[in-house]
This record gives structure tokens, sequence and C-alpha cells, in this order.
């Protein structure tokens, strides 16, 4: 495992240094949305809504729009926060285990010790196990904070994260106001139902059918040769989040192509200025619900033929 934060628990003058750790992972099968005639990869592009440029990650700041008015926030603006800067998770306080709702638990964390001895990460780990007792604790993670339970898993303490109160919504059916009259004969014969079910519950012993089948599919299509070249309809790969092209191929074959349409069409340095523009505008939007501007549509259509000819087997 890859650490994702390293910080430092604090109560009182105690000061236990460690690292954070994702506990969970996804193995759901990864699907792409393709073209239904072609097999063609379906790419989402961030796109300005003013001049329909697809805008790179590293050119995007956030805002908040109150209906009338929009605050854009820079990064420099979200770096200045308190809690961005804070590497600390502060014990609030240690409330008995059964007052932690399980439906405000959230996302789990695993905490190593990060610090030449794990003493104090023992002491604290004992403690909690002796008293049974939760340790209650705020910290800050990817620009938010967040309220968070602090538990023991064998060895390990566990940092949950907790829905804030008001996130968390209130049943209110009027149907269970009603009085309901429940036999003693009823219940003891729910009882025995719910007897004939009782278990010790095994994790293991549950598998996703679903997952499962999916897998079996896909490889038999694959032994059967019901498939498509990814190379050839999946094009360029996208870009992560700091904005550097993740397949190295990818980006090698984009440049051969630029250059061959510029051999074959002798096009001037301001098409071939224009060329990779117009590959990329040729693509499918952003989900975000944000649509390619006029301008950019016209701009798109007055293109040369072999031009159009590339942006297509791109996309």
């Amino acid at each position: 495992m890859r650490a994702i934060w390293k910080g430092a628990l604090t109560f009182g003058l105690v000061n236990v240094p460690v690292k954070v750790y994702a506990a969970t992972e996804d193995h759901d099968v990864s699907l792409h949305q393709v073209h239904n005639k072609d097999g063609g990869r379906i790419r989402y592009q961030r796109v300005c809504e003013i001049d329909g440029e697809v805008v790179p990650y590293q050119d995007i700041d956030k805002a908040f729009d109150d209906g009338d008015k929009t605050v854009v926030l820079t990064k420099d603006d979200l770096a200045s926060l308190p809690a961005e800067r804070s590497r600390e998770i502060d014990v609030v306080e240690f409330v008995p285990s059964e007052q932690v709702d399980l439906l405000t638990l959230d996302r789990a964390y695993y905490l190593e010790p990060d610090s030449a001895s794990p003493k104090a990460y023992v002491l604290l780990r004992k403690t909690l196990e002796q008293t049974d007792r939760t340790a209650i604790v705020r910290f800050s993670l990817r620009q938010k904070t967040r309220l968070a339970a602090l538990r023991v898993r064998g060895d390990v303490l566990v940092l949950q994260t907790l829905l804030w109160a008001d996130e968390v919504r209130e049943a209110n059916f009027p149907a269970l106001d009603e009085s309901v009259r429940i036999s003693a004969k009823e219940l003891e014969l729910s009882a025995s139902l719910v007897e004939s079910f009782a278990s010790d519950f095994d994790p293991e012993e549950f598998t996703d059918e679903y997952q499962a089948e999916l897998r079996t599919l896909i490889q038999a299509k694959l032994e059967k040769g019901d498939a498509v070249d990814t190379a050839e309809t999946f094009g360029e790969q996208e870009e992560d989040a700091g904005g550097e092209v993740i397949d190295l191929m990818a980006a090698l074959r984009a440049s051969v192509e630029r250059s061959r349409a510029a051999r074959a069409g002798g096009a001037d340095e301001k098409t071939k200025d224009a060329a990779p523009e117009k590959s990329a505008r040729s693509k499918s939007p952003s989900g975000s619900g944000s649509k390619t501007a006029p301008k950019a549509k016209a701009k798109a259509k007055s293109s040369k033929p072999a031009e159009k000819k590339r942006a297509s087997k791109a996309s």
C-alpha cells in the first residue's frame, strides 16, 4: 500500500506521528463508453463555455455560484485556508463506542506509526481497547475539514470519516406513527424464523456474482476474437490530474499523424497550429453539461478535408 497522507495524532501533550492509507479498494470491472457503430472510445473533455476551448487541468480553478454571481476561488485562495495547511488529527473527545451511529460512518483509513518507536501508537490503541471508547477527531484531507471516529481493528488504529449531522436525513414516515397490534404468537413465530437463519457473519462467504459473471463474459468474448484493437479505436489517452499525457505511445502516434497531415496537404504554420485544436474540439464535450460554443463549431466546419479525416480517426 502507498500512504496518501502523513500527519500526527494529537491529544493533550501526546503527539503520535502516523501515515494514512486507504483501507478499502474497488475491484469492479472498469468499463468505458464506446461508439456502438465502430467501437471508438467516447471522451469527455473540460470545455470552456465562453470560448469553446478545451481547458487543461492546470488552468482550471473552482468557483461558487449563488444563482446571481460567481465567485472564482484560485488555488492560492484555497491554500490560504487554515484547514488546508493542517497536518494534525486532533482528538476532540473519547465517547462510548456504541454512541457512534453506524449510519454516519463513511470512508475508512488505516493509520501506521511513523516514528522510531511505536510506543505512543500502541499505548493509544490499548487504551481505546480497555476503555471500549472511540476517539472523535477532526482533521483536514483534500481541502476539506473532516470529522472522524478513531477506533481499533486488530492491532491497527482505523480512522473512519463521519458524515456531519446535517448530512444525515431524518426518517419521517407517517405510516410508522400508527399504532400496530402484534400478538405474542406472531412475535414468537417471527423470532423462530430469525433463529432459523441465525449464523456468524463471515464476509469471505459472499461474492459479487454480477462482477464474476461480467468477467466470464469478457473472457469468453476475448477467446472468440469478438474484440477490437484498442490502439486503433481508443486513439489518444486522456490527461491525468497533473495535465501530463498518460500514454507515451499515444502522444508519439499523434505527433506522427500531425506531421504526415502537414506534408500531405502542404499546410502552412498557421494550419499546423490549428490542427491539434481542431482534433480536440471534434471529441465529445465535458460530462458536466458544458457545450462547445457556436464559434468553435463554425471554425471546425471550415477545416480542410485532410484535417477532418485525421480528427475523425483520432476520435
